[in-house]
């Protein structure tokens, strides 16, 4: 039954390995520039809490 499992889980990710390609320059540089802006977002947010909550401390 494992065996079984795991032979099914190696066809399932050599399907997959099938399918994929490698990125063209446009579509990478559009993969760090979102990924770099979310990454902004989230310390900016983290950043205003910050200091929101050291105002309202004291």
């Amino acid at each position: 039954m494992v065996l079984g499992g795991l032979a099914e889980f190696a066809k399932e990710c050599l399907r997959v390995l099938r399918v994929t390609k490698k990125p063209s320059k446009v579509e990478y540089y559009t993969i760090v520039k979102v990924s770099g802006l979310g990454i902004l977002a989230i310390g900016l947010i983290g950043f205003i809490l910050t200091i929101a909550k050291q105002l309202l401390i004291g």
